[in-house]
């Protein structure tokens, strides 16, 4: 069983589990690990480790041994002080869920993206009598959108 998260840093950290799944309590170390620049290339290195096709489950394991190789708790909250569990999640932070956020399908141009983009914005605005964590999803998930479409017209 393979997770595979994505960091901070736009970089991909691996967790392969070969003999056996991963358990929360106790965590469970992985067998190997490693990073890799995308998904399908930390995808191929865990395969390539365990010498065969692996099964992907969760991210959230992944980032569970991310914290253990920081010395923290694996699971976010555990720690006495900590206050990463009254931290709302929000939905815009999973990779890829702009589109679910903005509306639009994910091969939308930019000119789409735009257009949902203000479409949602009006909608949920404080001042339009919306929500402030809904406007903040929303100009969340537009940033995520529109990333890596600067990224490539910076590199033509």
């Amino acid at each position: 069983m393979c997770s595979i998260a994505l960091t901070r840093r736009r970089r991909f950290v691996w967790a392969l589990w070969v003999s056996g799944p991963p358990t929360r309590q106790p965590f469970r170390n992985p067998d190997r690990h490693g990073g890799a620049r995308s998904r399908d290339e930390a995808r191929h290195a865990a395969a390539e480790e365990a010498g065969r096709e692996v099964m992907e489950i969760e991210g959230r394991w992944a980032r569970a041994w991310t914290r253990v190789l920081q010395g923290h708790s694996p699971w976010a909250g555990d720690e006495p002080g900590s206050n990463e569990a009254a931290r709302p999640r929000r939905a815009g932070m999973v990779a890829g869920a702009w589109p679910l956020v903005l509306g639009v399908g994910p091969a939308a141009s930019e000119e789409e993206i735009k257009r949902a983009y203000r479409k949602r914005a009006l909608e949920t605005h404080p001042d339009h009598g919306g929500g402030a964590d809904d406007f903040r999803r929303v100009q969340h998930a537009y940033e995520q959108a529109m990333a890596p479409r600067r990224r490539r017209r910076r590199t033509r």
